[in-house]
């Protein structure tokens, strides 16, 4: 596997993909198309993502957060948050840790 391929998303919905997946933490790779925008989420578990490629704005808990490249946040369990928009060139990669 190579976190980095594909690295750009062929339709216009994120894709999520599960890495590793066990009792109490599940790693994905969410490739995103360029402006993503999701509805509000709010989990019962805390999640770290973190930007490999492109950036994103995040709305959490009423602030706005752009991430670059390399730069990642937790997001606490209960906690709503969004994605704002991602770039274009090049397209969004994340990898994200649910911790259960």
């Amino acid at each position: 596997m190579n976190l980095f391929k594909p690295d750009k998303a062929v339709e216009e919905k994120e894709i999520f993909e599960t890495l590793l997946e066990s009792e109490n933490v599940t790693i994905e790779r969410i490739l995103s198309p360029p402006d993503t925008v999701t509805e509000v989420s709010q989990q019962h578990h805390d999640e770290w993502v973190c930007v490999l490629q492109g950036s994103a704005k995040l709305e959490m808990s009423d602030r706005e957060i752009t991430l670059y490249r390399g730069d990642s946040v937790l997001i606490p369990a209960n906690t709503a948050h969004r994605v704002l928009t991602t770039s274009h060139q090049p397209h969004c990669i994340w990898l994200a840790v649910h911790i259960l």
